[in-house]
């Protein structure tokens, strides 16, 4: 498959003839039942996945369970769920699932450590729970990764500072411990910042920091604000930043930087786009 397909259409599995009714609290579980095959009939915050992963496509009519650090268990236990899928982020709320229905938690993003391999495990754990082979998607992904390797080899030779921005004066650092991180690397890219991170991220940094690195490219994932975008046109710190000046500015679209294999895959697609584009 080119990585530059569709990446995100999967079957639907079944188990013991039926697929198990699925809820999801956490984000990446989510994407890994998806991923392998067995889409969830609830799920928190779907407008915000929706808004913030892009993909994959959620179907209409998937229950909202409202806040993933509030759900609502009543409309939970309404759903039934044979499986609910958390992350140790919700383990406060075991004591009120348990009773609904048995709960699997697996851990994605460690301070310090990198998540990209406990996503790919998460595949196989999550795939013994439901009855789903995960090789396909573990095949999927590693082919994208080695794919986007062999295309970003020509540009290998400057280290990416990958950023989101939040105000003209200031951005989101994602350094070895994020997923977008784990990719570059898996890519063939040296990550531009070095510092100290904590889930996944440092924020929020002073955007003068970006000239430490002044051969690095920088990698901007998803769109600033519109107010923003106009201050930084204006801005002469930022246009004056060396990968600013001299054209080694890429934008990426919204992607999850929380999301899951699909989220991985999507994000090393978006990178050899934007990277070959320029």
């Amino acid at each position: 498959m080119s990585l530059l397909a569709a990446p995100f259409v999967v079957p639907q599995l079944a188990f013991g003839g039926a697929p198990l009714r699925l809820a999801a609290i956490d984000w990446a579980m989510l994407e890994t039942a998806i991923t392998l095959g067995n889409t969830p009939v609830a799920a928190c915050e779907v407008k915000g996945f929706r808004r913030d992963a892009v993909t994959p496509v959620l179907p209409p009519d998937m229950v909202d369970l409202g806040l993933r650090g509030a759900p609502n268990f009543e409309l939970m236990q309404i759903v039934r769920p044979d499986l609910i899928l958390s992350s140790p982020y919700y383990v406060r709320h075991l004591a009120r699932m348990e009773p609904i229905a048995p709960v699997i938690t697996l851990p994605f993003f460690v301070p310090g450590e990198g998540p990209l391999p406990k996503v790919m495990d998460a595949l196989t754990a999550l795939g013994a729970r439901i009855g789903a082979d995960p090789a396909p998607a573990m095949e999927a992904a590693e082919g994208d990764f080695a794919r986007a390797h062999d295309r970003l080899a020509p540009v290998a030779d400057r280290p990416v500072y990958l950023v989101n921005i939040g105000d003209s004066r200031h951005f989101r650092a994602f350094g070895t411990d994020s997923l977008f991180g784990n990719v570059l690397e898996r890519a063939g890219l040296t990550n531009a910042w070095a510092d100290r991170t904590r889930f996944a991220f440092t924020a929020s940094v002073p955007i003068e920091a970006l000239a430490a690195r002044p051969e690095a490219r920088i990698v901007v994932v998803g769109a600033p604000p519109v107010q923003v975008e106009a201050e930084l046109h204006r801005s002469v710190l930022w246009n004056h930043l060396p990968a600013v000046a001299e054209g080694r500015l890429h934008r990426l679209p919204e992607i999850s930087p929380f999301g899951g294999v699909l989220a991985a895959r999507r994000f090393a697609m978006e990178l050899v786009r934007a990277l070959e584009a320029a």
